[in-house]
């Protein structure tokens, strides 16, 4: 599945479930630095993508993530490919 799909559901996400601005929501923007998002906000996402994803994600996987593009890569290998 194609990144930019990825990317656009997880700024959907994470617009309607943090209440986050889309124009803060770039590839290259910093998930705890700009977005001040914490564990807790990683589970509650991970949870929100459950009926994107094929499989289990677990939450671990996510402790590298630093930056939206970071996300979308470590979510890709997951994707459904009808989503």
């Amino acid at each position: 599945m194609g990144k930019e799909v990825i990317y656009n559901k997880l700024k959907e996400i994470m617009i309607s479930e943090f209440e986050l601005n889309e124009g803060s929501l770039r590839p290259e923007t910093h998930l705890v630095d700009d977005l001040d998002l914490d564990s807790m906000d990683m589970v509650d996402l991970i949870l929100s993508l459950n009926d994107y994803i094929q499989e289990k994600i677990e939450p671990g996987i996510f402790k590298n993530a630093r930056v939206m593009q970071d996300l979308v890569d470590i979510i890709q290998p997951y994707w459904k490919q009808d989503s």
